[in-house]
C-alpha cells in the first residue's frame, strides 16, 4: 500500500477542526464544511461545554486505533464519555438494525454500512474515513513455510480465513478469485481479530487478515504481502445512529474521527485515506 497521507482536499475543514480542539470556536467557524455525505455538526458539537456520552460500534480492525482516539476525544472534551462495543461489522450491523442503543457505526465495509442505512437507523449520511487491505500473516519464524496466496490452496497448510460474511471474508473471497485459487481453509472466525489470533497462538501456518492488524501484532506474527491486495480495497465508513442517547457527542466524535487528528491516528495504524 501506499502512504497514507496525501495533500488535503479538506484544508478548510482541517484548519477549523484544529482551531476547535485549541478552544476558539468562535474564530474558526467550527461548523464549517464537512466530508461529502456528512452531516453538519451543530452548535453543540463545536461548543467547549459540550458533554454525554457515545457508544461507538466499530469493527474489530479498529480496536487499537479507535481506543486511542476516544481518549483523545475525551481529553478533548472532558465531559464526554465514550463507550466501545468493536467486533464483525456484520454482528455490529445486526445489533443495530435490532435496536441495540447505538450512537456511531463504523464499519469495514460500504456493503455492511448499506445495511444499517436501507434499515433507516442512520441519523446522518455516512462519510469514508479510511481504507485498508488485505496481507498475508503467518507465525514468526514462518514454520510453514508460506510464501503467498498458493498456499492457501495446499490442503498440507493449516489456514485461517475470515467468515466469508464479514467484510476481511468477502474480501478474501475476492482476492481468491483474482488470483484464481480455490482455498482450503481449516477454520473460518468471526472478525478479523479471531482470525489473527489463531496465527499469534500457532493453531495455523498462515492467515488473511488486514494490513493494520499484522502491524498492530508487532513482533508476534510476520506479514507477506501479494499482488492482488492492491487491487480490493475496504472502505470504511462510519455514521452518527438514530439511536443515539447524546447527538451533539455522538456528532463530535464523527468529526474528531475525520479531523486531521484523526488521519493522523489511523494513519500511523497503516490505514489508507478514502
Amino acid at each position: 500500500m501506499t502512504g497514507f497521507f496525501r495533500p488535503s482536499s479538506r484544508p478548510a475543514r482541517a484548519l477549523a477542526a484544529a482551531a476547535c480542539l485549541l478552544g476558539l470556536a468562535g474564530l474558526a467557524g467550527c461548523g464549517g464544511s464537512q466530508p461529502s455525505g456528512s452531516s453538519s455538526p451543530t452548535a453543540a458539537t463545536s461548543s467547549a461545554g459540550l458533554s454525554g456520552d457515545a457508544t461507538v460500534f466499530a469493527a474489530a480492525s479498529l480496536t487499537g486505533t479507535f481506543t486511542e482516539l476516544g481518549k483523545e476525544f475525551e481529553a478533548a472534551y472532558p465531559g464526554t464519555k465514550v463507550t466501545f462495543n468493536f467486533g464483525s461489522s456484520a454482528t455490529l450491523a445486526t445489533q443495530i438494525n435490532q435496536g441495540a442503543p447505538a450512537g456511531v457505526f463504523a464499519a469495514a465495509s460500504d456493503a455492511t454500512m448499506k445495511t444499517v442505512t436501507d434499515a433507516g437507523n442512520n441519523a446522518g449520511e455516512p462519510v469514508s474515513f479510511a481504507t485498508n487491505t488485505l496481507e498475508i500473516a503467518v507465525p514468526k519464524g514462518n514454520p510453514g513455510h508460506i510464501t503467498g496466496l498458493k498456499d492457501f490452496a495446499d490442503e498440507s497448510k493449516t489456514i485461517a480465513l475470515c467468515a466469508q460474511q464479514v467484510p476481511c471474508g468477502a474480501a478474501a473471497t475476492k482476492v481468491f478469485a483474482l488470483a484464481g485459487i480455490t482455498p482450503k481453509p481449516d477454520t473460518l472466525e468471526s472478525d478479523v481479530k479471531a482470525t489473527l489470533q489463531k496465527v499469534q497462538l500457532g493453531e495455523v501456518d498462515a492467515a488473511l487478515v488486514y494490513k493494520t492488524d499484522v502491524i498492530a501484532a508487532g513482533d508476534q506474527v510476520e506479514g507477506i504481502e501479494f499482488p492482488e491486495a492492491a487491487k480490493v480495497v475496504n472502505n470504511y465508513p462510519i455514521t452518527t445512529l438514530k439511536a443515539a442517547t447524546s447527538p451533539e457527542v455522538a456528532q463530535a466524535f464523527v468529526d474528531y474521527v475525520v479531523s486531521p487528528q484523526g488521519e493522523q491516528v489511523l494513519g500511523k495504524a497503516g490505514f489508507g485515506q478514502p
